[in-house]
């Protein structure tokens, strides 16, 4: 997959002019240079500093809505959940919550997030395949919308735990269908082979078994095959073997009122065709249209990636007899796709000046003691001198939220544009705070 993978040719990377043009939240000015909606960038770098992780709240919104209004004109009942782990900061669940998004969580700590950011509990999904009694026990007290249990063993925890406190909780079990998603080997989820799920010839056999368990109640299925899918084929292989499920378990006699579809719809990093959510939600109805199920959905990537970026200045530019390295204030403990995942992120220069300069290929690091600290390579660029400015692009998703104070490096600040406006929304971690709360023994 495109996004996953450096060893495309880079003639056939998209230029900074198609990668900006793909981008309507991004515009270049002539004297402002690079601007989200109606902020230059340079003038949060100027008062921020960098690195530092930009959202914008009016792109969330949007593709909410445009998620919203395709499942709704497909004629779907469904409630899109936002993957937390995808970006759980406050403001990100905030703005989410307010279009009437519910959440997928995956601990206690998303959990416990997603209800302050104003999430209601009937609104949460809890998936994950090793959740701890006490989570469990957390999100039965919440009494939250929905558990996607992912095994017999937390079927049995769930129902000691549920039933011990007198209460019930709904249960939907999370199916392994089988398929090969297509994206990274280690973001995909549904394959016999993977931890996650209930292999799927077992799990009619344990839907009914989960109906004579004190504290549970049954109430549907949950699939998910994993993240950055840039092809609609393998959820129509997926939902046709939950479907035939949903008839499976219902012809037995039992309840299903809910699928939960899960997530994965990737995005357009490399500008490569991406299915859109109007092709996502025709997929669904070709599945279940008949079936009168309420259908649930865990966006995360497709939702904040595109809201994202990360602001850096170069520190020095390197030239070696083969290679022109630029080298980044950023680095991998900032942004570590690229060098967990191979994958592939625009990079735009701020600055209007070096927008409109010659290109040439260069390699794009970071400042860290690792070979693998590499954002780009072959890159074409501009030349950047130290002090320029650039945009790695399509970084709302797994980006600060996966980062790491490694090699003794403060966490970047979070700024979160809305408008013409723009706001704080996390302070530049200091040295102090590296160590704040550490021990050392006193002899």
């Amino acid at each position: 997959m495109a996004s996953h993978d450096t060893s495309f040719d880079p003639s056939d990377d998209p230029s900074p002019a198609e990668l900006l043009a793909g981008r309507p939240n991004l515009k270049q000015h002539a004297m402002d240079g690079l601007v989200l909606d109606g902020v230059p960038l340079n003038r949060i770098a100027d008062a921020v500093g960098t690195p530092t992780w930009v959202y914008s709240a009016g792109t969330l919104r949007s593709r909410y809505r445009a998620l919203a209004k395709a499942l709704k004109e497909a004629g779907l009942d469904a409630q899109p959940h936002y993957a937390v782990k995808a970006n759980d900061h406050l403001a990100i669940l905030a703005t989410l919550a307010k279009e009437g998004a519910g959440a997928d969580v995956v601990s206690e700590g998303e959990l416990r997030r997603a209800l302050k950011a104003g999430i209601p509990a009937d609104h949460i999904v809890y998936s994950g395949v090793g959740k701890s009694a006490r989570e469990l026990r957390l999100a039965v007290t919440e009494n939250i919308s929905q558990i996607n249990v992912e095994s017999a063993e937390e079927l049995a925890m769930l129902s000691a735990i549920a039933s011990g406190m007198g209460r019930t909780a709904r249960v939907a079990l999370r199916v392994n269908p089988d398929v090969e998603a297509g994206g990274h080997e280690k973001i995909s989820t549904g394959r016999a082979t993977d931890k996650f799920g209930i292999a799927f010839d077992h799990a009619a056999e344990l839907y009914a078994h989960a109906a004579t368990l004190p504290g549970i109640e049954p109430i549907g299925v949950a699939t998910h095959i994993g993240s950055q899918i840039l092809d609609l084929a393998p959820y129509r292989a997926a939902y046709a073997r939950i479907a035939d499920l949903v008839r499976t378990i219902r012809n037995a006699g039992y309840r299903v009122e809910t699928v939960d579809c899960g997530g994965g719809l990737g995005i357009p990093y490399r500008n490569e065709p991406a299915p859109s959510p109007t092709g996502l939600a025709g997929t669904i109805k070709a599945a279940f249209h008949n079936l009168d199920v309420r259908i649930a959905l865990e966006p995360g990537r497709w939702l904040v990636g595109p809201a994202g970026l990360l602001l850096a200045s170069v520190v020095l530019a390197k030239q070696t007899p083969s290679t022109r390295f630029v080298v980044l204030d950023a680095a991998m403990n900032d942004l570590v796709r690229p060098a967990m995942y191979d994958a592939w992120h625009g990079i735009l220069p701020v600055s209007a000046t070096d927008a409109v300069a010659p290109l040439s290929p260069c390699d794009v690091v970071g400042p860290v003691c690792e070979s693998g600290d590499t954002f780009a390579r072959s890159r074409a660029l501009p030349p950047l001198s130290p002090g320029a400015r650039v945009a790695i692009l399509d970084a709302g998703a797994y980006g600060s939220v996966m980062s790491s104070p490694y090699n003794a490096r403060p966490r970047a600040a979070e700024v979160m544009v809305d408008g013409d406006t723009w706001t704080v929304i996390r302070e530049r971690q200091t040295h102090e705070d590296l160590w704040a709360g550490e021990v050392v023994p006193i002899p």
